[in-house]
């Protein structure tokens, strides 16, 4: 029986995920804090699109590629990113149930049940990568903390406005912009960007 065995590989596809994840940030925190587009069922179904397919499933593709990386072939090493695989994975998923429900028109009450899970897998993030030492992402966490606190604050009815939520969709987008920029720079150039 014969073996192989791989050579470890620094090609983590995080700048997938980052980009993904920003791009959904802009286009929901855009409409959430500037209110532009007003929301129609054809906007609502245009943005049900863009959520399905940026946030959604680019996320859960790079949380997939992680995890087969890391077990699989092990051809990526360090123990944070189990974490970013989990991440990927389950925020991509919850893009999918998020715009989906845009999509076919759906009800976002239930979603207030949702922001607990999502803050404490946000909180998991921070604590992890805080751990680490990876300040750079753990300030994505960070950001997610306090997207799902205010997301479930309106869905929860105490707070009545989608403005704080579009303020840390969009900040959070702007901070995935950057980490996109310094994953690719980093690793397409050998630059030494923040990361």
């Amino acid at each position: 029986m014969s073996t192989f065995a791989l050579q470890p590989s620094v090609y983590v596809p995080l700048a997938i995920g980052f980009f993904g994840l920003g791009t959904g940030y802009f286009i929901f925190g855009g409409q959430e804090f500037f209110g532009w587009p007003r929301a129609t069922p054809e906007v609502d179904r245009s943005m049900g699109l863009w959520g399905v397919w940026m946030p959604g499933f680019m996320q859960l593709v790079a949380g997939t590629y992680i995890f087969v990386g890391l077990t699989w072939f092990q051809v990526f090493k360090g123990a944070p990113l189990y974490m970013a695989g989990l991440a990927f994975t389950a925020y991509g998923v919850h893009w999918f149930a998020l715009a989906g429900r845009r999509l076919i028109a759906g009800d976002a009450a239930p979603d207030a049940w949702m922001t607990i899970c999502f803050t404490l897998i946000s909180l998991l993030g921070l604590l992890v990568f805080l751990s680490a030492g990876d300040i750079p992402v753990a300030l994505i966490f960070l950001g997610l903390v306090f997207v799902y606190i205010s997301e479930g604050l309106e869905r929860f009815g105490v707070v009545h406005s989608s403005k704080p939520l579009g303020f840390f969709h969009l900040l959070t987008g702007v901070w995935l912009m950057y980490c996109t920029y310094a994953a690719t720079f980093n690793l397409a150039l050998g630059a030494h960007w923040w990361l």
